[in-house]
Order: C-alpha cells, then structure tokens, then sequence
C-alpha cells in the first residue's frame, strides 16, 4: 500500500465523513483513475516525435501509453482523419496514487514561480483537469534526453458528486491549490 493509499484510507476519509456528514465510509468519495494526455502537434513533420512522446510519457508514469488518432480530418492543420496524433495514459489503483504522491511532492515544486493549481478547474461533476506547461518537471526525464518540450493535461477522475467533494477529496490527499 502506496503513502498516498495510507492517507487517503486513515485520515481523509473520516474527515470527508464527518465534513459531509455521510452515513457510511464508502459514500466518501475517492480517486477513480488519473488520465495523462500528451498532444504532439508536429508529428505530421517529424514521424519520431510521436514515438519520442510515448518514450516521455511511459518514463513519466511506469506505464505504456497508448497512441490517440484524430477524430476528423482539419485541413487547416493539415490533420487527416484516422492520423495518429497523441498519446494517453489512463493509471489505476498503484500506479495512480505513485503518480499523485510525485507529482504533488515532487514536480509540482519543481515548476517556476509555482503559487499553487487554480481551484476553478473542476467540471462541474467532480473531475479535475490540470496543465503542465513541460515534461521536465519530472525527476525522471532527462533535459540532453529529450527532442522537444512538450506540455500534457492532466485529469483527476473522482467518484464525487459535486466540485466541492473532490476539491476537499484532492486537498485532503495533498494537491496545492492556490488561496
């Protein structure tokens, strides 16, 4: 069991608990999946660039990513219809709460003149979805290693019922937010 899982099974569900005023432990929210997405935009001129993110993505999570195909063809951005044009991570159980424990006490203070996650990102269900401007945030990736800094989004899944919940769920388990 992860130092995350302790937390969240010792002290934040009792203090989700009694905050809400739940009836039984297991109406207390929890942290269902996190999903790591990874956009590469300059794959229609470089073919390595996607393989290059994937190699990032599963250094960063312990997991092989998957790659994403565009749904509709924008010739605008010359994109076609089926091309693979990112890639996605979805992390469960273990792996999700490694994730959260790093990038809470790990990268997340490594970004500069960081001053906390904005609380206005919520999606009205519960969800979470953040933005990392680079991959070297990360303790893992190496700078002489790297082709091209790239960004990711990514997204806490809850199983709470309203924002509030999960920003408490996502507070109590250590995420900072700013005042």
């Amino acid at each position: 069991m992860t130092r995350l899982q302790e937390l969240y099974k010792n002290e934040v569900v009792p203090e989700l608990v009694k905050k809400f005023n739940y009836k039984s432990v297991m109406q207390a929210p929890k942290l269902e999946k996190i999903v790591i997405n990874m956009g590469v935009s300059d794959v229609r001129d470089n073919s390595k660039a996607l393989e290059f993110a994937m190699r990032d993505l599963s250094i960063i999570t312990g997991q092989k990513p998957i790659a994403t195909k565009a749904k509709k063809s924008i010739a605008g951005f010359k994109i076609r219809e089926g091309m693979e044009i990112g890639c996605k991570v979805t992390l469960r159980a273990d792996k999700m709460y490694d994730f959260a424990d790093k990038l809470f006490s790990v990268a997340l203070p490594r970004v500069r003149d960081f001053k906390g996650l904005s609380p206005n990102s919520f999606d009205g269900r519960g969800n979470y979805t953040m933005g990392v401007k680079e991959q070297l945030i990360f303790p893992e990736i190496e700078y002489d290693k790297i082709d091209k800094v790239r960004g990711m989004d990514i997204i806490f899944v809850t199983t709470a019922n309203t924002d509030e919940e999960a920003k408490e769920l996502l507070t109590l388990l250590g995420m900072p937010f700013s005042k």
